[in-house]
């Protein structure tokens, strides 16, 4: 999760988030050159009171100063799209979670098991642990297996909410009368919270998220103990 002072991303927990920090690195590279050599130039002018008459009016300065950026902008938009392919790529799900917006709270239904279903309110300041964290825990946490390819189908019963968890990468809106898909894939155990992305209303900020990732033995384990409670 987020902490204080951090401004970088948080740590990723899918192959998809890690891309993800890959092209912001990449493309931050991009732009320091970028601005490093223009702001050189634009320092170097200040202080230079001579004409190149050569420079005044040349067809050869214009070719370079058109094409450079057009491969500049290449070498962005092509790891960028691969990456928007990847991120919308949907492999075999070895689960699927459908999950619906509510004002202001969560509902889950594990399409994979009969009557697996429950609401995921925000834990208040009054009833939190000494261990939980404020405004983002909450009372039904979303288990899901890792090392396993998830399918989450994500929609909402009244206004548009967004299901987001940065550490997963992943990002998706919820709007009523729509049904909207994602795949993602976590590689490691933990805890990993969201909250909603989306101006929802009064109680926006108080519909948090929480996923537990587990081993697979432990989220049957505990799919085992949901169904016969």
């Amino acid at each position: 999760m987020a902490s204080w002072g951090n401004l970088g991303f948080q740590d990723s927990a899918s192959p998809l988030m890690e891309q993800l920090i890959f092209f912001h690195d990449h493309t931050m590279v991009v732009l320091i050159l970028i601005v490093t050599f223009v702001g050189y130039i634009m320092f170097y002018l200040f202080f230079n009171f001579l004409v190149n008459r050569y420079l005044l009016e040349s067809q050869e300065v214009e070719i370079i100063w058109t094409i450079l950026p057009a491969i500049i902008l290449i070498f962005i938009a092509f790891p960028s799209l691969r990456l928007l392919y990847l991120l919308d790529e949907i492999n075999n799900p070895s689960i699927t979670l459908k999950t619906i917006g509510h004002q202001w709270y969560w509902s889950y239904e594990y399409s994979d098991f009969l009557d697996l279903e429950f609401d995921s309110y925000m834990v208040s300041t009054a009833d939190l642990s000494e261990s939980g964290f404020r405004l983002l825990d909450v009372d039904n946490r979303v288990v899901l297996p890792m090392n396993s390819q998830v399918r989450m189908l994500v929609s909402a019963a009244d206004v548009i909410h967004s299901w987001t968890v940065p550490a997963l990468g992943m990002k998706a809106d919820a709007i009523p009368g729509r049904l909207n898909q994602i795949s993602f894939f976590i590689n490691r155990p933990g805890l990993f919270f969201g909250q909603c992305s989306e101006i929802c209303g009064a109680n926006h900020s108080f519909m948090p998220i929480v996923v537990e990732s587990v081993s697979v033995n432990s989220f049957l384990d505990w799919v085992s103990s949901c169904l016969k409670s």
